[in-house]
């Protein structure tokens, strides 16, 4: 399980530099924000992951 939000965080930091750097060449501050907002969701996803393991003791 913890595994998984590992994974799913990830996902979401890579998504959000993606957004972030598309939406600083092209000028769109909403998607630079979006971008930022989801690379932040994926570091929290993350540390859900690192408390879970920390619970199972991994």
């Amino acid at each position: 399980m913890a595994d998984e939000q590992h994974a799913k965080g990830q996902g979401k930091k890579v998504q959000g530099s993606v957004k972030e750097t598309a939406g600083k060449v092209t000028g769109d501050e909403n998607l630079e924000a979006e971008g930022k907002a989801d690379k932040s969701e994926g570091s929290l996803r993350k540390a859900v992951g690192n408390v879970k393991d920390a619970l199972k003791g991994k």
